[in-house]
């Protein structure tokens, strides 16, 4: 072995990625945090046992399943203590990950430059780690650096919701500071995450707390909580006012609306979220043309598929009645106060004059006429995410959009609810500019302070409608209940489906006589009918989940600690509720 160099025998091993021979360079640092994007949600869950199901607002109250069970323990108010949980579990894996990266940016040899944006990176991770269990849990124990198995830390109690928003606050400031804009990312890295992704999911941020402490106050706060040093509620609104206002004038990024394009049908607000290659829309567009989505799962047919029964599944997950009626009508108004509502009486007729969005997300853009109520479903089925000419363009599991984590549309949200909820008013200047933007693409007239004082509206509760149209599906819905804090309101109703009407009120379903016609089939309905309050009064609906199957209560708006956590840290105190 004589004739061997020693700079042979001395090579690092080029298999093994050790800390003897990585993080030695800017490009070690690019590849470590490439690896952290598995943790956003995408159409594989990063909790893995947990389908990304759960998370698409299935059995809240605009969703009136029959066929699938995502989400019931949540809708019904049925949480009970687990004995493990990968919502936490997975979560602090996500955090040791980034404290990695962090603790060996410190020692790194090299310009801090060149490796700042990878840090920065290594900050939102780990941010969006920590509000992903301030949501599901409150507080819980902050960690900030790489623990072994004789750290303190593992032994150490919760920290109070307050500091879990302070510790992701910070982590956002410096992962601002350090992102580059989205214009400047070269093409190869589209996907990675921006200075503008980070402001727009540190104004999410803002707006979810300022809420939860103004509608739930320390309701919620586990026994023992610290409480917060003084009212930020108002400075939180300020702050996600700005951030949104800035993503919105110097982000570059625009609502995708290709509706004056006579082959897309006014679809836009559906081809938006099944887009991949131009065989995905009558249009031919692609996923370039998306300048929408701010933060995204990547996606590819070939290279990353979606790996979901996605079409299939998605028409399993049963609008409501209640989304059914919450879509205004072209002329701006809601069904109960517009002349352009034409009612129940023929099926379709509920759809007419409506917003797009209705059409779109309910009846995959072509009003349907004739349904028959005879296998205990509501009567309407979702389109939201199901794949252009499904079947043949794209087959069971190889549906493959980008999974959309933040969008412009969203942002506008933000922007317009934190400006009312801070100030109690909204001018129609900042309408115009955020969600008249959403409402021209739905085909509806602007929201303006005029509509709402001539029609005996709220403001609020019409910003509310927007968001709740808007980004149905999208996972937002049961996180805006809770910090709506209406939860219990909102769930704890039956949840119904079509009108079916009675001798007053005939329909296709039941004749002048009120009996029923051969499209309805009650037996098929275990729970019956029910009046509702609809855009033509009180009328008997379908019953596809009863009141009785629901008692959600404050405990539910948070997630009880794991049994298995509690059994390694006695220091752990449960949430209230939980036994």
């Amino acid at each position: 072995m004589s004739a061997c160099q020693n700079t042979f025998l001395d090579l690092d091993p080029q298999d093994q990625q050790t800390d003897a021979v990585y993080f030695k360079k800017a490009s070690d640092f690019k590849s470590y945090t490439a690896g952290m994007y598995s943790q956003l949600m995408g159409w594989s869950s990063p909790y893995g046992g947990n389908s990304i199901y759960n998370y698409m607002d299935c059995y809240s109250d605009l969703s009136a399943p029959t066929l699938v069970s995502f989400g019931s323990d949540v809708g019904r108010g049925t949480l009970t203590v687990p004995t493990s949980d990968n919502r936490w579990g997975n979560n602090y894996g996500f955090i040791r990950t980034a404290n990695i990266l962090l603790g060996k940016a410190t020692a790194y040899s090299g310009s801090q430059d060149d490796i700042n944006q990878y840090v920065g990176e290594a900050y939102f991770f780990r941010a969006n780690a920590y509000f992903n269990l301030l949501k599901f849990f409150g507080g819980v124990p902050i960690v900030t650096s790489v623990l072994d198995t004789n750290s303190s830390e593992l032994k150490a109690p919760r920290n109070s919701r307050y500091e879990v928003t302070d510790q992701i606050l910070s982590d956002l400031k410096n992962a601002i500071n350090r992102l580059p804009t989205e214009q400047s990312i070269p093409s190869g890295d589209k996907g990675r995450i921006s200075k503008w992704a980070a402001e727009a999911f540190k104004a999410r941020v803002l707006l979810y707390e300022a809420t939860w402490r103004k509608y739930n106050g320390t309701a919620t706060d586990f026994d023992g909580s610290k409480g917060p040093q003084s009212d930020q509620i108002n400075d939180f609104l300020d702050e996600s006012i700005r951030l949104s206002k800035d993503v919105m004038d110097n982000g570059g990024y625009s609502l995708w609306n290709h509706n004056d394009d006579s082959k897309m049908a006014n679809m836009s607000n559906w081809y938006l979220f099944n887009l991949e290659d131009a065989g995905s829309n009558p249009g031919g567009y692609t996923k370039t043309s998306n300048n929408e989505f701010i933060l995204y799962g990547v996606y590819d047919v070939t290279l990353r598929p979606g790996g979901q029964n996605l079409s299939h599944t998605v028409g399993l997950m049963y609008p409501s009645r209640k989304i059914v009626d919450m879509p205004v009508c072209t002329d701006g108004l809601p069904i109960g106060k517009s002349s352009l509502f034409q009612g129940y009486h023929k099926v379709g007729d509920e759809f007419k004059n409506r917003d797009r969005r209705l059409i779109d997300y309910i009846c995959g853009g072509t009003i349907t006429t004739s349904v028959t109520l005879n296998s205990g479903t509501p009567g309407y089925t979702n389109y939201k995410f199901s794949a252009y000419k499904y079947g043949t363009y794209r087959t069971d599991n190889t549906e493959s959009a980008n999974y959309p984590i933040i969008r412009l549309a969203e942002v506008h949200l933000n922007y317009a609810e934190a400006l009312y909820e801070r100030y109690g008013s909204i001018t129609d200047d900042q309408l115009n500019e955020s969600i008249n933007k959403l409402r021209a693409r739905a085909g509806v007239s602007n929201l303006t302070n005029a509509l709402v004082s001539n029609n005996g509206l709220d403001m609020l509760t019409e910003i509310r409608r927007e968001r709740t149209v808007e980004l149905y599906m999208e996972g937002f819905r049961f996180d805006d209940l809770k910090r709506w804090g209406m939860a219990e309101s909102a769930l704890n109703p039956s949840r119904c489906g079509m009108v079916v009407g009675d001798a007053s009120y005939t329909t296709a379903f039941k004749d002048a006589t009120g009996n029923a016609t051969s499209n309805y089939v009650p037996t098929t309905f275990v729970w019956g009918e029910e009046k509702v309050q609809t855009g033509a009064g009180s009328l008997e609906c379908v019953v596809i989940d009863a009141t009785s199957n629901h008692n959600f209560a404050k405990k539910d708006y948070l997630w009880p600690i794991p049994q298995d956590q509690i059994n390694v840290n006695s220091n752990l105190k449960q949430n209230p509720g939980y036994k």
